[in-house]
């Protein structure tokens, strides 16, 4: 590897993707993305950790995570916390992880349903309540819409481009 090509890959945008509580939507409207700007992107954007697209994935030292749906157990809760530790920027998008529904739509159960299903969280170690990424972390930007808005996400990584330049 020339220096030259040492000193592009340093320029690149280390960004992941990470998807809990919700229906994947946005990850669907991010590859459909890729079919206009995997050319500009793949000399721009270090793919460390995302899963859709490859099988050995990273998880540090992260410029930017992307993060989809809500928070509905305590793995998810532990993992985000360690995406954030991880990762200089965090971009929510979604309704789910930006608000928490309509993945959290159990939140609104009344005391019989939640009875109802009482047996059904215990088993499966889900939390009292499905929350935003946001009531757990810090989180810099975010691309609303169910599932995201595709413009308003190219904005965004733009931006992020442009930072680490």
């Amino acid at each position: 590897m020339t220096e030259k090509d040492s000193n592009q890959m340093k320029r690149k945008l280390k960004i992941g993707w990470f998807t809990f509580t919700c229906c994947e939507g946005c990850a669907i409207i991010f590859i459909e993305l890729l079919n206009d700007h995997f050319n500009e992107w793949k000399e721009k954007i270090d793919f460390k950790h995302i899963k859709m697209l490859k099988s050995r994935n990273e998880l540090k030292n992260l410029d930017l995570a992307v993060v989809e749906g809500a928070i509905s157990t305590q793995k998810d809760l532990d993992r985000l916390l360690e995406i954030r530790k991880n990762a200089k920027y965090v971009m929510a998008v979604g309704s789910c992880a930006i608000t928490g529904m309509p993945a959290g739509l159990r939140n609104r159960f009344n005391q019989k349903q939640k009875k109802e299903i009482s047996n059904v969280l215990k088993k499966f170690g889900y939390l009292e309540r499905v929350e935003p990424v946001s009531k757990y972390i810090k989180v810099d930007s975010k691309v609303h819409g169910c599932p995201m808005d595709g413009e308003l996400f190219v904005k965004e990584i733009n931006t992020y481009l442009e930072k680490s330049r």
